[in-house]
């Protein structure tokens, strides 16, 4: 099930709440009702295949959200926090893998513990959720993608690229979306194959699920690494 959906029902269920509402509770209570329908369904059309327009947030390229965004948007924004908190602790899945040296992947960095040793580089895969304060702006980027999506193939050659020249520095790269699942396994498996770790994202993605067992591309990534592998071998890397 892709996140347009998974949006679109409890957006639904808001907006049935605020019609029923409407002749009887106080305009504090549906407002509010409104407002998350409506905050709901624009990240329904926005994150669609037919659309898929991860800048809806307005996220920057330092992992911010401009004032507007949370004054628009903070249903969303909020809302998706503190679920991506509550499932982790029900889940008890480590926050982060190591899937070879200097290499980890997972979820979104909540605390500082949740970062791996090292001071590592950090390509954040997430379009809905901020860098946090305990992450280095210097060393952080930004590849906005919706979940469930796989990102642009041009994005996945850039943060590949980028992560190329933090490995020449001897840093550690840590490739994170929400949960560390799919959006930034599949960034990871990009890199693997660049670093000449594997030859392909499939073997490069069963090497990842040894170290992390719930890590698994959708068809969406599988096409968007598909399309890298095109883009790579008919453009040169970018210094």
């Amino acid at each position: 099930m892709g996140i347009s959906v998974i949006v679109t029902i409890p957006s639904t269920v808001l907006l049935g709440s605020f019609v029923g509402l409407r002749n009887n509770a106080s305009p504090f209570v549906l407002f509010p009702l409104l407002q998350a329908s409506l905050v709901g369904f624009s990240a329904a059309v926005a994150s669609s295949p037919y659309v898929n327009k991860p800048y809806l947030f307005g996220k920057t390229s330092q992992g911010d959200f401009p004032w507007w965004s949370y004054a628009l948007f903070h249903p969303y924004l909020f809302g998706l926090r503190a679920y991506v908190l509550m499932r982790r602790i029900k889940n008890k899945e480590d926050v982060y893998n190591q899937v070879s040296p200097g290499l980890f992947v997972g979820g979104w960095p909540s605390g500082v513990s949740d970062l791996p040793p090292g001071n590592p580089a950090v390509v954040d895969c997430t379009c809905e959720l901020p860098r946090p304060d305990h992450a280095d702006p210097r060393e952080y980027l930004n590849v906005p993608t919706w979940d469930t999506r796989g990102p642009f193939p041009e994005d996945i050659e850039k943060a590949v690229q980028w992560a190329v020249k933090k490995r020449e520095q001897e840093r550690p790269i840590y490739v994170h979306c929400a949960f560390g699942h799919g959006r930034s396994v599949t960034v990871m498996c990009a890199l693997m194959v660049a670093l000449g770790l594997t030859d392909t994202w499939s073997k490069a993605e069963k090497l990842i699920q040894v170290h992390r067992p719930r890590a698994r591309l959708n068809k969406a990534q599988q096409e968007s690494l598909q399309q890298w592998s095109k883009f790579r071998t008919t453009r040169p890397l970018i210094s």
